[in-house]
């Protein structure tokens, strides 16, 4: 396995480059966001990556740090997820914003990758649920704080979008007494 290239950055495309190393240029699939972070062509670069092996193709695929590499395997694990999925997933949602949607069933938040759709957003929170861990001292669970507003919403009678909209901007932290009230306002039930 190639779990990580220090070199030279030589050519960059719309959804790869080439990292030269000792001579032999290395193409890797990369996200959009990830290639906006890289330094420009000559530069030293180090990239994170997974050879993912088919009956018929090598392919391999870089990241900016071993923890969204690790995120990336995590996701190829999941039912329908291959690799330009799971490339896709994580140029939308950064790790923790991944994590956290999952972790708080948050499918809404899912769905704004392209190409996930409502049921694969709720396919992909069961099969990861079980193996996403959240970075130390955040909840996990359905404990997260915007869970449980957003069922206190439902529980109103609120449909999913008008639910998404009210909560769009929230901040996950703080009581949930209150963020139900911001949404409540937001949604203009309350004043």
């Amino acid at each position: 396995m190639i779990g990580r290239l220090t070199g030279t950055l030589t050519a960059r495309g719309v959804d790869a480059v080439v990292v030269e190393v000792g001579g032999v240029g290395f193409e890797i699939g990369v996200s959009p966001r990830h290639l906006a972070e890289l330094p420009p062509v000559g530069s030293e670069v180090v990239v994170h990556t997974h050879l993912h092996v088919r009956e018929d193709h090598l392919a391999l695929y870089g990241f900016p740090s071993s923890d969204e590499r690790d995120l990336f395997r995590v996701l190829l694990g999941a039912s329908g997820v291959g690799p330009k999925v799971a490339l896709a997933i994580l140029a939308t949602l950064p790790p923790p914003a991944l994590r956290r949607a999952v972790l708080a069933e948050d499918t809404a938040t899912l769905t704004t990758v392209p190409g996930i759709g409502p049921r694969t957003a709720q396919r992909l929170v069961i099969d990861l649920r079980a193996r996403l861990e959240l970075p130390d001292g955040e909840l996990v669970g359905g404990g997260s704080v915007l869970a449980e507003v957003r069922g206190a919403l439902e529980g109103l009678g609120y449909q999913a979008s008008e639910i998404r909209e009210a909560l769009a901007g929230l901040d996950g932290g703080g009581d949930a007494a209150d963020l139900l009230r911001a949404a409540l306002q937001r949604l203009g039930g309350a004043s």
